[in-house]
């Protein structure tokens, strides 16, 4: 089958960071036997405006055509302002790229759209499902939902989209419930699954050091920039783990290759997610796969999979503290497996039946 691949957000050439849940779903259609095209429409802006958003970084003077792990890209422009304050002005540029798109493609029509996130390139993939006849599906990875939809510049063509789309698919389950709730018939929960390669699959390792007197390495797994992360509340766990008598160094992630960043999660000796909002988080499965212990606040899907004293309820420095010296002190010898729903087989199965779905 042929799949065009719809997003706002993939690696750029300067950026490999960027997107990387989209890139990990297009490798695996790839091994599914598809073959896969990328459309990704970038804001136009100067370059001091990237500053905005760690997910920017890169855009101002990114190329309209690359390639990223032999997949094509096509990257044109369009008109959008922080916060969308005229909707309609960025709707008219995603329907104008429409007319760009088949001109790029040639004689290559895709058999199936596959849209990551809906606001706005959902409008983009729609224009496009429609000219060539062809089924179109939309993935939800959080932020539509947990912020597009209290814009209410934005909300009601998220929800119009989210409902013109032959089949919506969350990444989690609570997003699934919201769809549920505004009225989406047609949705469908397709988790993304854990990318680490097979070098950097190790055991959770156990602690083997001077208890409260060692170095203690913590990885912050995300941009400190980003403000939903919540790098404050991360520092204040490693200022309390300092007066308990560790050594701690806070190590934090930013525009790093995949393999920087396993490298990073096999060296540290416990991951601290602290974000307001997540729908994965990715990193924290990655990390278990690295052998790396992981502590996070109750936020996005963490408590299906972690061990409950890994898992706090409360923003409470003191409390994640506590939790960090529980994980180093369990005992990882029979390692840690990650359920099912997040393997690769699984989620390539689910995709596989989806897309079979959609060609009938």
């Amino acid at each position: 089958m042929r799949i065009l691949v719809v997003s706002l957000l993939y690696p750029l050439p300067t950026n490999v960071a960027r997107g990387t849940f989209v890139s990990d779903n297009v490798e695996l259609l790839r091994t599914c036997g598809h073959e896969v095209k990328v459309v990704n429409p970038l804001p136009r802006m100067l370059k001091y405006q990237e500053t905005r958003r760690s997910t920017l970084t890169g855009v101002a003077k990114a190329p309209t055509y690359f390639e990223h792990g032999e997949v094509e890209v096509f990257a044109p422009r369009f008109w959008g302002l922080p916060g969308n304050p005229y909707p309609s002005i960025t709707l008219r540029s995603m329907r104008k790229i429409a007319k760009k798109v088949p001109m790029w493609l040639g004689d290559w029509q895709p058999d199936a759209i596959v849209c990551h996130t809906i606001w706005p390139v959902a409008e983009l993939a729609n224009r496009l499902a429609k000219q060539w006849q062809v089924p179109w599906l939309a993935v939800v990875h959080g932020h539509d939902f947990d912020v597009g939809l209290m814009n209410p510049n934005t909300s009601g063509q998220i929800l119009r989209l989210a409902k013109e789309v032959d089949q919506l698919v969350s990444v989690s389950q609570r997003l699934d419930e919201i769809a549920q709730s505004n009225g989406v018939e047609k949705h469908d929960v397709i988790r993304c699954h854990t990318a680490v390669e097979g070098e950097w699959l190790t055991s959770p390792k156990p602690w083997r050091g001077r208890w409260r007197k060692d170095k203690l390495d913590i990885l912050f797994p995300a941009d400190p920039r980003r403000p939903e992360k919540n790098h404050y509340l991360a520092l204040q766990v490693g200022e309390e783990l300092e007066k308990r008598g560790w050594v701690v160094g806070v190590t934090t992630l930013r525009q790093q290759p995949r393999s920087i960043v396993w490298d990073r999660m096999l060296v540290a000796d416990a991951t601290v997610i602290t974000s307001t909002r997540e729908s994965g988080p990715l990193v924290a499965r990655e990390s278990l796969a690295c052998g790396t212990p992981v502590v996070s606040v109750n936020v996005g899907d963490v408590a299906e999979y972690l061990p409950e004293f890994c898992v706090v309820e409360n923003y409470d420095a003191i409390e994640l503290a506590d939790a960090v010296e529980l994980a180093l002190q369990n005992d990882w010898s029979e390692g840690f497996s990650v359920i099912e729903n997040y393997s690769s087989d699984y989620v390539k199965t689910q995709w596989q039946s989806v897309l079979s779905s959609l060609a009938e």
